[in-house]
Protein backbone atom coordinates (compact mmCIF):
# COMPACT_ATOMS: atom_id res chain seq x y z
CA UNK A 1 0.00 0.00 0.00
CA UNK A 2 1.46 3.34 -1.00
CA UNK A 3 1.40 6.42 1.22
CA UNK A 4 -0.50 9.37 -0.30
CA UNK A 5 1.72 12.32 -1.16
CA UNK A 6 1.46 15.37 1.08
CA UNK A 7 1.98 18.96 0.02
CA UNK A 8 4.99 20.76 1.57
CA UNK A 9 2.80 22.64 4.08
CA UNK A 10 1.29 19.42 5.45
CA UNK A 11 4.77 17.89 5.63
CA UNK A 12 5.98 20.88 7.67
CA UNK A 13 2.98 20.51 10.00
CA UNK A 14 3.62 16.79 10.51
CA UNK A 15 7.29 17.47 11.27
CA UNK A 16 6.30 20.24 13.71
CA UNK A 17 3.99 17.88 15.59
CA UNK A 18 6.55 15.08 15.79
CA UNK A 19 9.42 17.34 16.85
CA UNK A 20 7.47 19.33 19.43
CA UNK A 21 6.16 16.16 21.09
CA UNK A 22 9.78 15.23 21.92
CA UNK A 23 11.20 18.74 22.48
CA UNK A 24 11.41 18.93 26.26
CA UNK A 25 13.61 22.05 26.20
CA UNK A 26 11.23 24.20 24.13
CA UNK A 27 8.15 22.98 25.96
CA UNK A 28 9.83 23.41 29.34
CA UNK A 29 10.58 27.05 28.57
CA UNK A 30 6.95 27.63 27.62
CA UNK A 31 7.59 28.12 23.90
CA UNK A 32 4.66 28.06 21.53
CA UNK A 33 4.76 27.32 17.82
CA UNK A 34 2.66 30.03 16.23
CA UNK A 35 3.30 29.15 12.58
CA UNK A 36 5.17 26.62 10.46
CA UNK A 37 5.76 26.31 6.74
CA UNK A 38 8.33 24.90 4.35
CA UNK A 39 11.59 26.57 5.45
CA UNK A 40 9.92 28.87 7.96
CA UNK A 41 8.70 28.92 11.55
CA UNK A 42 7.43 31.35 14.16
CA UNK A 43 7.82 30.60 17.87
CA UNK A 44 7.01 32.73 20.90
CA UNK A 45 7.91 32.66 24.58
CA UNK A 46 6.97 34.82 27.56
CA UNK A 47 9.89 36.01 29.72
CA UNK A 48 9.46 34.53 33.22
CA UNK A 49 11.10 35.54 36.51
CA UNK A 50 13.41 32.50 36.37
CA UNK A 51 14.77 33.77 33.02
CA UNK A 52 16.06 37.07 34.45
CA UNK A 53 19.75 37.69 35.06
CA UNK A 54 21.39 39.79 37.77
CA UNK A 55 20.42 42.99 35.96
CA UNK A 56 16.74 42.02 35.93
CA UNK A 57 16.71 41.51 32.15
CA UNK A 58 16.17 38.30 30.22
CA UNK A 59 19.38 36.27 30.12
CA UNK A 60 20.79 36.19 26.59
CA UNK A 61 20.92 32.41 26.69
CA UNK A 62 17.13 32.26 26.76
CA UNK A 63 16.83 34.64 23.80
CA UNK A 64 19.35 32.45 21.96
CA UNK A 65 17.47 29.27 22.87
CA UNK A 66 14.21 30.69 21.48
CA UNK A 67 15.98 31.59 18.23
CA UNK A 68 17.71 28.21 18.05
CA UNK A 69 14.42 26.34 18.55
CA UNK A 70 12.79 28.42 15.83
CA UNK A 71 15.76 27.65 13.57
CA UNK A 72 15.38 23.92 14.27
CA UNK A 73 11.71 23.84 13.32
CA UNK A 74 12.32 25.84 10.12
CA UNK A 75 15.27 23.80 8.88
CA UNK A 76 13.66 20.42 9.66
CA UNK A 77 10.36 21.37 8.01
CA UNK A 78 11.32 19.55 4.80
CA UNK A 79 11.29 16.22 6.71
CA UNK A 80 15.01 15.54 6.59
CA UNK A 81 16.83 15.40 9.91
CA UNK A 82 18.81 18.64 9.97
CA UNK A 83 21.22 19.82 12.64
CA UNK A 84 22.93 23.11 13.36
CA UNK A 85 26.46 23.45 12.07
CA UNK A 86 26.81 26.89 13.64
CA UNK A 87 25.07 30.12 14.41
CA UNK A 88 25.66 33.73 15.36
CA UNK A 89 23.41 36.02 17.34
CA UNK A 90 23.41 39.74 17.98
CA UNK A 91 21.26 40.92 20.88
CA UNK A 92 20.40 44.53 20.17
CA UNK A 93 17.95 45.37 22.98
CA UNK A 94 17.01 43.98 26.39
CA UNK A 95 13.82 42.11 27.17
CA UNK A 96 12.08 42.16 30.53
CA UNK A 97 9.77 40.18 32.79
CA UNK A 98 6.46 39.57 31.03
CA UNK A 99 7.71 40.44 27.55
CA UNK A 100 6.45 38.12 24.84
CA UNK A 101 9.34 37.35 22.52
CA UNK A 102 8.60 36.15 19.00
CA UNK A 103 11.18 34.50 16.75
CA UNK A 104 10.48 34.36 13.01
CA UNK A 105 12.71 32.15 10.87
CA UNK A 106 13.06 32.25 7.12
CA UNK A 107 15.12 30.07 4.83
CA UNK A 108 17.73 32.24 3.13
CA UNK A 109 19.56 29.50 1.25
CA UNK A 110 19.20 25.75 0.84
CA UNK A 111 21.67 23.95 -1.40
CA UNK A 112 22.64 20.31 -1.20
CA UNK A 113 23.00 19.40 2.44
CA UNK A 114 23.53 22.92 3.79
CA UNK A 115 21.21 25.77 4.56
CA UNK A 116 21.24 29.29 5.96
CA UNK A 117 18.36 30.61 8.06
CA UNK A 118 17.75 34.12 9.36
CA UNK A 119 15.73 34.63 12.52
CA UNK A 120 14.47 37.95 13.90
CA UNK A 121 13.40 38.12 17.53
CA UNK A 122 11.00 40.90 18.52
CA UNK A 123 8.92 41.75 21.57
CA UNK A 124 5.17 42.31 21.83
CA UNK A 125 5.64 45.91 20.62
CA UNK A 126 7.43 44.60 17.49
CA UNK A 127 10.70 46.10 18.75
CA UNK A 128 13.79 44.23 17.55
CA UNK A 129 15.50 42.28 20.34
CA UNK A 130 17.98 40.13 18.41
CA UNK A 131 19.01 38.80 15.02
CA UNK A 132 20.25 35.23 14.59
CA UNK A 133 21.76 33.48 11.58
CA UNK A 134 21.90 29.71 11.65
CA UNK A 135 23.78 27.34 9.39
CA UNK A 136 22.34 23.87 8.97
CA UNK A 137 23.46 20.46 7.76
CA UNK A 138 20.97 17.86 6.48
CA UNK A 139 21.57 14.19 7.15
CA UNK A 140 20.84 12.49 3.85
CA UNK A 141 18.22 9.76 3.83
CA UNK A 142 17.06 10.25 7.42
CA UNK A 143 13.50 11.61 7.65
CA UNK A 144 12.15 13.29 10.78
CA UNK A 145 8.82 11.52 10.27
CA UNK A 146 9.34 8.16 8.52
CA UNK A 147 6.90 7.13 5.78
CA UNK A 148 5.81 10.68 4.91
CA UNK A 149 5.51 11.00 1.15
CA UNK A 150 6.14 14.47 -0.25
CA UNK A 151 4.27 15.74 -3.31
CA UNK A 152 6.60 16.65 -6.14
Amino acid sequence: MSVPALDPQRVAEAVRDAMFANDRASRGLGMRIDAIGPGSATLSMTVRADMLNGFDICHGGFVTTLADSCFAFACNSHNEVTVASGFAIDIVAPSHLGDVLTARASETSLSGRTGVYDIRITNQRDELIAVFRGRSYRIKGKPVVPDLAVAT
